[in-house]
């Protein structure tokens, strides 16, 4: 940014009758430099000819203001810098959430994700506009225009691929088998989409490693299902890390499980007055983003009454878990603790065992499909073990017995259900189709020998 402070003197002049001034001038537009002039006077001050001359080359297309006095020059430059700042969107008076999204279109949102949206807020919360309205019309309802524009709220709630404009706007998961971040990392996923799917993809990889039980059918005619942690808690902090964080910020959320507890964290801060005290009760909601909570709030991701961390912390205490923990600095971390300390028990990721009439059921933490349905047991009764889904689902099982067995060839059947988490007659299961592939072999006594991993690329069964 050129700044020029024209007043009456022109000022020294070299060989050329150039003075200083002009040629900072000239160089400034030789550069394309924003340049702003203020002019010490009134309009009839006494001039030099050469500044008058000056001060007409800068009349066109250039902002020009004047001023009396040091205050009025800074209160001006102050006001002209701000403007351009806000005109370049690095300067920002609303919420990021209701900013222009620069260079999207109507063609980059999803409108059959729009009419589904509808759909659902109408069973939702008896959303007033028709299922047929235009995609225009609903973006005009929730104000996601900005003078006609697509805001970045629009971007993130429908467009086909947000993270093309927003490339930050993506939520990174990662299962440590450990209490602490440790490579190789067993599971790793990157995901992208709406804020919609990102919560619910999130939300799938938690909910696909953790422990759970599958009751009787005594009482209901289905097995109730009952997760380490519950499943509300879980999408909670994943809500929250996702419709409050900072999306000026260049990081993404993190959802990371480890074998004591779920690190959720996200860019984003409390808002004064919010306390992370405050959250332990019911307070006001002050999202972060509005637009995007008022849309999350149509389809009953979140409610508007700041309750949202005391049921957190109410749904834990039921659960016989500890109270969620919330720490606020330069992000936000919320940390849920899984029963047992460091892995043991309920909260392990092993498999949890309940009793049935016709024998014991125990259910492996492993696979859940895209509708949060249970995808795979392990089932035993008597002596007699079933796998209940396909192939893909134990692929993650079998690769994780593999990369335990390169780092110590001499764990036993015992020792690898322990640290999978799942029981040692589903570890015997994954190692005979292991050997069947031609991938593992076992040397010397079965208590005192070791196994060797077979570089064999055969398909697995």
């Amino acid at each position: 940014i050129y700044v020029g402070l024209f007043g009456t003197d022109y000022g020294f002049e070299d060989a050329h009758g150039v003075s200083p001034t002009e040629h900072e001038f000239d160089r400034a537009t030789q550069l394309e430099k924003h340049r702003l002039i203020f002019l010490k006077g009134p309009d009839g001050a006494d001039r030099h000819p050469k500044m008058r001359a000056l001060i007409g080359r800068a009349q066109a297309g250039l902002v020009r203001k004047r001023f009396a006095t040091s205050a009025e020059l800074v209160s001006g430059l102050y006001a002209a810098l701000v403007q351009y700042l806000e005109a370049r969107q690095l300067l920002r008076f609303g919420p990021f959430d209701a900013a222009r999204c620069s260079g999207a279109t109507l063609d980059d949102l999803n409108a059959e994700g729009m009419y589904r949206f509808i759909r659902v807020a109408r069973r939702s919360r008896q959303f007033p506009l028709p299922e047929e309205t235009p995609p225009a019309d609903l973006l005009r309802h929730l104000n996601l225009l900005n003078r006609g524009r697509l805001t970045n709220a629009a971007v993130l709630l429908f467009g086909r691929a947000p993270q093309r404009f927003l490339i930050s706007s993506e939520v990174k998961c990662a299962h440590f088998h450990g209490t602490e971040v440790a490579k190789p990392i067993p599971s790793h996923q990157v995901y992208k989409g709406t804020v919609f799917e990102l919560v619910d993809q999130a939300v799938d990889f938690v909910m696909s490693k953790i422990a759970l039980a599958v009751g009787t059918r005594a009482e209901t005619v289905q097995a109730p299902v009952d997760y380490e942690i519950p499943k509300e808690v879980v999408t909670e902090a994943i809500v929250n890390a996702v419709a409050h964080r900072d999306y000026t910020d260049n990081s993404s959320v993190q959802v990371m499980l480890f074998a004591d507890r779920l690190e959720v964290m996200n860019s984003g801060r409390l808002p004064p007055p919010l306390t992370v005290e405050k959250l332990r009760v019911a307070h006001q909601s002050l999202p972060a983003n509005p637009l995007i909570a008022e849309s999350m709030y149509l389809l009953r991701y979140i409610e508007k009454m700041g309750t949202g961390t005391v049921d957190m912390i109410r749904r834990c205490t039921e659960a016989g878990l500890p109270e969620p923990e919330f720490e606020a600095g330069a992000g936000f971390i919320t940390r849920i603790r899984r029963a047992g300390g460091k892995g043991q028990g309920r909260g392990s990721g092993r498999a949890t065992t309940q009793e049935t009439q016709g024998g014991r059921r125990e259910t492996t933490q492993e696979g859940r499909d895209t509708t949060q349905q249970l995808a795979k047991t392990t089932q035993k009764t008597g002596d007699t073990t079933q796998e209940g889904s396909g192939k893909a689902d134990s692929m993650p099982t079998r690769d994780r017995i593999l990369s335990l067995l390169r780092s110590d060839p001499t764990l036993t059947r015992a020792a690898l259900a322990s640290r999978i988490g799942i029981t040692p007659e589903g570890v015997k299961y994954h190692l005979d189709k292991l050997r069947k592939a031609g991938r593992i072999r076992h040397v010397g006594p079965t208590k005192k020998g070791h196994w060797e991993i077979l570089e064999s690329e055969s398909p697995r069964s």
